[in-house]
This record gives structure tokens, sequence and C-alpha cells, in this order.
């Protein structure tokens, strides 16, 4: 693509795709987040060691969570306009298809989950590896919720303790796959 003339001296060059040049995060961003909104990054300086699996991978129902905003399209739109974010979650039937799926987010740019969601939510990959047997099985729900939150107390009391009730109270899952988007 050739560049711009601005004016009679300066050239200006398109900008590039994010996802081409890598150029989504610009530098600083953390520290002016944490300097603009003090105490809305969480932060963790404790080691929490990986637990060790009670029986085979075969044998074991997976639970898939992720911040990546997606739910069926019969569900309630989640809150993208509120300034500090959406501090509900939303429940994905396993046995959905991307059909089925919306991505309900403005943080990201999505344009290619849109055309596979299993590149942010996994769940075709998923079920594959239930119906191919390299897993025990999958649990009836997985769980998805907006990761962009302004309010890291709220979302822990919210958000959090809620899917990680619903995981194992009610999925009963012996693993849970958290899937950052």
């Amino acid at each position: 693509m050739a560049a711009a003339k601005l004016g009679s001296s300066k050239i200006v060059e398109p900008a590039a795709d994010p996802r081409e040049s890598g150029t989504q995060l610009r530098p600083g961003l953390w520290q002016t987040i944490n300097e603009r909104y003090p105490r809305s990054m969480i932060t963790k300086s404790d080691f929490v060691p990986l637990a060790k699996l009670a029986k085979p991978l075969n044998e074991c129902s997976v639970c898939l969570i992720s911040s990546c905003g997606v739910h069926l399209k019969s569900d309630r739109p989640m809150n993208v306009a509120h300034p500090f974010g959406d501090f509900t979650f939303r429940r994905v039937p396993s046995h959905a298809r991307q059909d089925d799926l919306i991505i309900h987010q403005l943080k990201y740019p999505h344009d290619d989950a849109d055309l596979d969601i299993n590149v942010i939510f996994p769940i075709k990959r998923l079920q594959e590896l239930a119906s191919e047997r390299i897993i025990g099985g999958l649990t009836r729900n997985f769980f998805s919720f907006i990761g962009y939150n302004m309010d890291p107390e709220r979302f822990e009391a919210t958000v959090a303790e809620g899917i990680a009730r619903a995981v194992a109270e009610e999925e009963r899952a012996d693993i849970a796959l958290l899937a950052p988007a």
C-alpha cells in the first residue's frame, strides 16, 4: 500500500493491521492503567502449585472457562458499554455449535474468531477430544465472561466465585481449562 502524502513535506504511513504487526498493545500500557486506575490490575505474589489429576485424563470431565465474551445468540447480551465492565457470566452448553454462538466483546478484535470460534473458545476441539476418548467427557456447560473490568474485588466476588462454585458444585468438573482472550 502506498504512503499517503500529507501537506507538502510530511509522509504518513498507513496503519498496519495490529494482528500482523504485533502492535495491539502500546508500550507502557500496563503502567498507564495502574497509574490511572490504582488497584485495578490483578496481581498474585503467592505461588499456587498445580493440582495433580486424581484419575487418568481419559476419565476426566473437562470444563472450559473463557474471558472471550462468547454466549448463545439467544442469551441476554453482555454489557460492553459499562466503563467498569460487565460482572456477569454466561453458561455455554458444551454441545453448542459455532452457529449457536456470538462474541459479545468490544475490547479486542475478533474478526478471526468470528470465522472460527475455536481460536478463542475451543469448543469444537474439546468436543473432538471427548469423542475420541482422549478426555473422559465434557461438563454440561462451559463458562464465558468479559475479561475487561476495573474492579477486581467485585469481579472476584461475583464472576470468579460464581463460576468457581458452578464448576465445582454443579458441573463437578475434574479439570477446568482456562482460555483467556
